[in-house]
């Protein structure tokens, strides 16, 4: 090892363990960007919103301390709410662009929330379907589903 010594005290050597010690650097940037730099997926940064007013989804990039519901381009006003996202079509297939939903708890609306475009049950955190997901019921399954015998 005292060659080693040695050698990294030469010009030549200086340059050499410049070389290798700025590789091992970018090695190292590159692991850990790889590893977290891109981990955070944009929605996260800019999640989906919807208009009360109008039903419209929008996307909203989120401030320390800013409160919901946030400004909507549509309405022109703070009516924007956390987005769930339904994954279905009406007959029970997955749709490849989801639809963004306003939760009737979010406003203050009793009972469950249909999708306005499938009317199927969208609930908090709506799960991201797999491939073998059975569709959530729709309103009319959801209703017999939970029907109260009159006996």
């Amino acid at each position: 090892m005292e060659w080693l010594s040695t050698f990294l005290k030469t010009p030549v050597g200086k340059v050499v363990g410049a070389i290798v010690g700025l590789g091992v650097c970018y090695v190292v940037f590159v692991q850990v960007h790889g590893l977290f730099g891109s981990s955070v997926p944009s929605n996260m940064l800019a999640p989906m919103f919807v208009d009360s007013q109008t039903g419209q989804g929008f996307h909203h990039t989120l401030v320390l301390g800013e409160r919901i519901p946030v400004y909507s381009p549509y309405s022109g006003s703070n009516t924007g709410y956390p987005a769930e996202l339904c994954y279905w079509n009406a007959d029970g297939t997955i749709r490849k662009d989801p639809t963004p939903v306003l939760l009737n708890s979010y406003i203050g609306k009793p009972g469950p929330t249909f999708c306005p475009v499938c009317g199927r049950l969208v609930v908090a955190h709506n799960p991201m379907p797999g491939p073998n997901s059975t569709p959530p019921p729709t309103r009319e399954e959801y209703e017999r589903m939970h029907a109260t015998s009159g006996t």
